[in-house]
């Protein structure tokens, strides 16, 4: 998979809280409305600046905090392609696989400006900060990965491929 899109940096402990705030559960059954929430807590003008295919940059530990799975799929509901911090909290990275939102830990990610142009190769590995004409490179998904992300979800992969996969 391959993504383009604008720079959005985020700092250290961007909780679940932070992305989904709490004051906005009473909408956790559409996600099209909470959604013009998302990470309000954190950048009081994100939602309603962030553009389709725009890329979150965060600092350690990106999506800390409850389990929720509304975080990261309001976070793709809002357009994100992907988010990439130097590390994430597990659940908030496993649920972002499962929802079909790809999340890559790369450790120079203060290396990225705010509105930067970066293009994403989940395949091969390879993030091209085009505006600063760098390249960086993290360990590629696994294939079985990569199926999951590209049709959108654990659940239409299962769908698909059944329980055991391809």
């Amino acid at each position: 998979m391959i993504f383009k899109g604008k720079v959005w940096k985020f700092g250290d402990n961007i909780s679940t809280d932070h992305i989904a705030p709490g004051r906005y559960f009473h909408l956790r059954s559409n996600l099209p409305e909470l959604a013009k929430h998302v990470l309000e807590d954190a950048r009081e003008d994100f939602a309603k600046s962030v553009e389709k295919g725009d890329i979150i940059i965060g600092g350690n530990n990106f999506g800390l905090g409850s389990s929720r799975e509304h975080a990261p799929r309001i976070i793709k509901v809002a357009g994100v392609s992907c988010v990439i911090a130097k590390s994430f909290a597990r659940i908030f990275y496993r649920n972002s696989i499962n929802i079909g939102l790809p999340v890559i830990e790369l450790k120079e990610v203060d290396e990225f400006n705010e509105g930067d142009i970066i293009k994403v190769d989940t395949k091969l590995g390879v993030i091209e900060n085009i505006t600063q004409d760098k390249k960086y490179h993290f360990i590629p998904f696994p294939e079985f990965v990569n199926k999951i992300l590209e049709i959108g979800g654990i659940d239409e992969y299962i769908k698909k491929y059944g329980d055991y996969g391809v």
